[in-house]
């Protein structure tokens, strides 16, 4: 297991302490993201080792986030990345009709949900699905997926961070229900807008630490004064991440899109999966040529609707911002 290499955004030699509802061998707080390395046996196997499950699984309970790199043949992210960066430019330029999180710099955008683009490596990882069944139960259900990308700057417009917020902007359990998969299309670092994120918030916080009304485009942002008192012993960070990686975070964990000050988009894709009795209503749009690859795979509940492709390419850059989805649970 080894740490990622990057620097904390701010006061990163502060200490890191418990969070009170951690394992009882629960260390304290790194730094930075634990980070582990798969082999090319793991990853071809799609497996970690039992000794790296559990460190994940440890992580996710304890710090909210694991990285696992290697997870991913860079290969296949390649022409994935290059069709996804037009189409955010396509998306940037309807303006204020974009579909952004926060501010305009930071857009909401699917891939294209086509047998061209839609690698299973990719979106449906095993090792990801490995770790999530781990934690949240056999079998979790899949019924999000789409992308969040960090926008160059562009004249008269410099680029803006998002204010720190929680995914979780809805009366929500106190234990791990959904966790996000990330995956980054190009190396990821403070430069071109890694995420912030704010470890072991996941354990202490819900609802009545958060502003704003569920499902508008600015909810779930953290109040002001619990920040403050937060980066006194947990400061933010922003970490490095390579190519390849795969990210798993609690959906509940504070978090905040930063600004991408280089002349690069930074795409990072993200799937949801819920645990097996959760009862999200959500479903995933794809085309009909994926039910083969959908159904083949066994350890995912993959909820989707299909389509025509020719209709999935019509409707894939249409979609709400992040927060106009409903990650809640039905009665």
């Amino acid at each position: 297991m080894t740490l990622l290499v990057g620097l904390a955004r701010q006061t990163s030699h502060l200490t890191r302490m418990n969070s009170p509802r951690t394992f009882a061998t629960a260390r304290p707080l790194l730094a930075q993201p634990v980070s582990i390395q798969a082999t090319l046996a793991e990853r071809s196997q799609g497996r970690l080792s039992e000794q790296n499950l559990e460190r994940a699984v440890r992580q996710v309970r304890h710090d909210g986030l694991v990285v696992v790199q290697n997870a991913i043949d860079t290969d296949v992210l390649r022409k994935l990345n290059e069709k996804m960066v037009k189409d955010a430019l396509e998306l940037r330029s309807r303006g204020q009709n974009s579909p952004f999180n926060y501010n305009q710099g930071n857009l909401q955008q699917d891939a294209p949900p086509v047998r061209e683009y839609f690698h299973p490596d990719i979106f449906l990882n095993p090792i990801a699905t490995q770790i999530t069944s781990a934690v949240l139960g056999p079998r979790p259900k899949l019924t999000f997926c789409s992308g969040n990308s960090a926008m160059p700057p562009s004249a008269g417009s410099p680029p803006e961070r998002q204010p720190v917020h929680s995914d979780a902007d809805f009366a929500h359990p106190d234990h791990p229900f959904a966790l996000v998969v990330n995956v980054p299309l190009i190396d990821m670092k403070p430069e071109n807008g890694s995420t912030e994120v704010w470890l072991g918030t996941h354990n202490n916080f819900g609802i009545e630490a958060q502003e704003g009304a569920h499902g508008e485009r600015a909810s779930g942002r953290i109040r002001a004064p619990l920040l403050v008192d937060r980066s006194k012993t947990n400061p933010p960070i922003q970490p490095y991440i390579p190519s390849g990686s795969v990210i798993i975070r609690d959906l509940r964990l504070w978090h905040a899109g930063m600004p991408n000050t280089t002349s690069d988009v930074r795409i990072m894709l993200a799937m949801i999966h819920f645990a097996p009795w959760y009862r999200n209503h959500m479903r995933l749009e794809l085309a009909e040529e994926l039910k083969p690859i959908v159904d083949s795979v066994p350890d995912l509940d993959i909820r989707a609707d299909y389509v025509s492709e020719e209709e999935a390419l019509k409707r894939y850059l249409n979609r709400g911002f992040g927060n106009s989805y409903d990650f809640g649970q039905s009665p």
